[in-house]
């Protein structure tokens, strides 16, 4: 529950939009968030997550284990972790939380890190086109439901405002004579070797990767990706080197999104940030919040604070031990 003096900071905000941005919340109304989890219990684990684990013939708790114990044999990896945390700002305890919440539900983790540059070495042998029936994402973008994208100045602002734009115009619709699925942007045009990919030690997919790359290039003067070369964005995300500054730029994003969108500083809680990171789509669900806090304000109810999914409640539960590892 919210005290009702955090509630009255917020019954001033602002709903107004712009394109697909809200206004930010001022400074003096933001309600932070504290460590742990909301939930008493874990949240259900989906199926799919279910099903993933067991094709490999594993556990969570197995794959918790092997993922953690990566972790702590690797100093270079945590020293590396800690290194790139300071400089985006955030606790590093988000970097090890998502990176953790991966390799129990996701995927399962390698025996080294420089074993994931390795095994996906065989995905940039040849050119990787972004496309999707023929017509590549530039080109898709390019079209002028997606002019006012153009004007954005950031590269996370312009991804997420063609995001929006996808599922606004195009998604299950048929424009201009041509079907589009009803699926996510991200899966229509990104996944050019097989559904539901993501790579590297931090999993990421490509339209993140994409947003992030003002971020990343900002705080650490790497060269910037690019869309239309498919086979340096995958490089980037597969080489555990180069994608660090992208899961901390991602991370950092999120705390902003909810603390600018939402009015929630969630910085003390990396179960939140590892379901963010899980669910993407900080912005959108930060808005959503918002807009959910405002009815509920206007009702006489109490404010909802963000919650923590199934894989975000298993890092806030096992925060301690997660800590012990810097």
């Amino acid at each position: 529950m919210i005290r009702i003096k955090e509630q009255a900071k917020l019954l001033a905000l602002s709903s107004m939009v712009i394109g697909a941005v809200l206004f930010s919340v001022p400074a003096q109304a933001i309600v932070k968030l504290h460590p742990g989890n909301q939930n008493s219990e874990q949240p259900a684990i989906p199926g799919a997550s279910k099903n993933r684990t067991k094709a490999l013939k594993s556990s969570f708790d197995k794959k918790y284990n092997k993922v953690v114990r990566l972790l702590r044999n690797d100093k270079k990896l945590i020293s590396d972790i800690k290194s790139i945390s300071r400089k985006f700002g955030i606790d590093p305890i988000h970097m090890v939380g998502a990176i953790v919440g991966e390799h129990t539900y996701n995927v399962d983790a390698l025996d080294r890190a420089q074993s994931y540059y390795v095994k996906a070495l065989a995905y940039v042998k040849s050119d990787i086109d972004f496309e999707y029936d023929g017509e590549t994402i530039s080109e898709f973008v390019e079209k002028p439901q997606f002019e006012a994208c153009d004007k954005l100045s950031t590269s996370l602002k312009i991804w997420t405002c063609r995001e929006h734009v996808w599922d606004k115009k195009f998604r299950g619709k048929k424009v201009d004579g041509k079907a589009y699925p009803n699926n996510r942007f991200s899966a229509v045009f990104f996944q050019p070797f097989y559904a539901g990919q993501t790579f590297g030690i931090g999993q990421l997919n490509p339209l993140t990767a994409l947003m992030m790359t003002d971020h990343v290039s900002s705080v650490t003067g790497a060269k910037k990706i690019d869309v239309t070369d498919g086979k340096e964005v995958y490089g980037t995300i597969m080489d555990p080197k180069k994608t660090l500054p992208y899961i901390a730029a991602t991370l950092a994003s999120s705390i902003e999104a909810y603390r600018d969108y939402a009015g929630f500083d969630i910085s003390d809680n990396p179960g939140i940030t590892a379901t963010l990171y899980n669910t993407g789509s900080p912005i959108a669900r930060a808005q959503a919040l918002l807009r959910k806090n405002k009815r509920r304000m206007r009702a006489g109810k109490s404010l909802i604070k963000p919650q923590e999914n199934y894989y975000g409640w298993l890092i806030n539960d096992r925060e301690d031990e997660l800590r012990s590892l810097f």
